[in-house]
């Protein structure tokens, strides 16, 4: 058995989350039957987690949902070897319990020249979910208007990056600050970008699109969506990936059959008011297609066919946030929700071999007492190189409170 550290939720939030709804366990971790023990290396922090909190993740348990990078450490399974890199979604732990053939578990051989950390950025989740909005939803065409809310986040920086490289004619990016907008136009290649603080969404998109949009990858909702219906020019198309102005006042309505209506743990559920503008989806033939990345991960080797070369050769940015430590996991992840991060925030626990095994001995195609929290607001980035093909990296180290941008370019 293994002493490790999980991290468990102790209460469900009611608006913003709090740091002393989370703590810190330590339990035993015994080895799976045909399965082997991971030490974790990094951990994904992600928006879509505050919907978890709503009723997906179960209290005073070891969250099981999140994505990680980790090395075998142990194995009683011939479809593992001791120091093969995995990656697995068994959430916030510093070491977990894999069993061969799970679905969310595969072995994981880095591309020459790529940094592990962009398997949780632009080769994750988050990148195949740009890569499908772009390329699978809005099927972008050379020379259109396109419009990217939360551009300076994980998806949406990758996704405007995406679009330039397919020739877009003109690629628009909402953000949450100045000097987040300076970010995705002087680093990313977005031809314009504005602070949604400024005023009206409907007015600055008009403003830098004055004849219109062609498509529009929406992480955001509210008044995003509704600007982005009111821009878009007749058949426009908007990908739906999310809508994280939502997230903090509607509950996740996907748990209200988990739950029940007599069972709510004291939430409030509820639908978020629709686009004021939805009519114009009809008048103008648009087409608005939600979508999920679960749905789409048949196309991850075609992304990283398509992704990888770009990260190479540096036309591609992997945009990049470290935070040192499992115990500023959730000081990282409430950091996201509050817009902190310009780009993919990762939580490193541990130190990550200097290489890989041989990819001629893979096997990645077999693969398939509480404490509590401290609280942790924006961290304080300072810039660490570049990486392979010019990837931007910052690591975080939360030790100061700054509930602002931390200046990562």
């Amino acid at each position: 058995m293994l002493t490790v550290r999980s991290i468990v939720q102790t209460a469900r939030p009611s608006g913003f989350p709090d740091p002393a709804q989370f703590a810190i366990v330590e339990h035993q971790l015994g080895m799976p039957d045909g399965g082997a023990l991971v030490e974790n290396l990094y951990l994904s922090v992600d928006p879509y987690m505050r919907q978890l909190m709503d009723g997906g993740w179960p209290l005073n348990e070891p969250l099981g949902e999140g994505r990680a990078i980790g090395r075998v450490i142990a194995t009683n399974s011939q479809q593992f070897r001791e120091g093969t890199l995995v990656y697995h979604t068994e959430g916030w732990s510093t070491h977990a319990a894999l069993v061969a053939g799970q679905d969310s578990v595969r072995g994981l051989e880095p591309a020459d020249g790529i940094p592990l950390t962009n398997y949780l950025s632009v080769l994750g989740g988050t990148g195949l979910t740009a890569y499908v909005g772009v390329r699978e939803i809005l099927r972008l065409r050379e020379g259109e208007t396109v419009f990217i809310t939360a551009a300076a986040g994980a998806v949406g920086g990758v996704a405007g990056q995406i679009c330039r490289l397919l020739g877009a004619g003109r690629v628009i990016g909402s953000a949450g600050s100045a000097a987040k907008v300076r970010h995705v136009t002087h680093r990313l290649g977005f031809d314009a970008a504005f602070d949604y603080h400024d005023g009206p969404v409907a007015k600055l998109l008009a403003e830098n699109a004055p004849g219109g949009i062609d498509a529009t990858l929406d992480g955001v909702g509210g008044d995003h969506l509704e600007a982005a219906i009111e821009s878009s020019r007749e058949f426009g198309r908007i990908a739906w990936v999310g809508g994280i102005s939502y997230y903090n006042q509607y509950p996740d309505m996907e748990y209200r059959d988990v739950q029940g209506p007599d069972n709510t743990d004291g939430i409030t559920l509820g639908q978020p008011p629709a686009p004021r503008n939805l009519y114009a989806v009809h008048y103008k033939s648009l087409t608005l297609r939600g979508y999920m990345v679960r749905h789409h991960v048949h196309l991850r080797e075609e992304a990283h066919a398509w992704l990888i070369p770009h990260l190479r050769s540096g036309a591609l940015r992997a945009d990049e946030q470290l935070v040192d430590g499992f115990e500023h996991t959730v000081g990282a992840f409430l950091g996201v929700l509050r817009g902190d991060n310009v780009g993919k925030t990762i939580v490193q626990i541990a130190n990550a071999p200097s290489h890989h095994p041989d990819p001629g001995r893979s096997d990645a195609a077999a693969l398939a007492a509480p404490r509590e929290m401290s609280s942790s607001a924006a961290p304080r980035a300072r810039r660490t190189g570049q990486s392979a093909g010019g990837h931007a990296h910052c690591r975080h180290n939360y030790d100061t409170v700054r509930n602002r941008q931390g200046d990562c370019g």
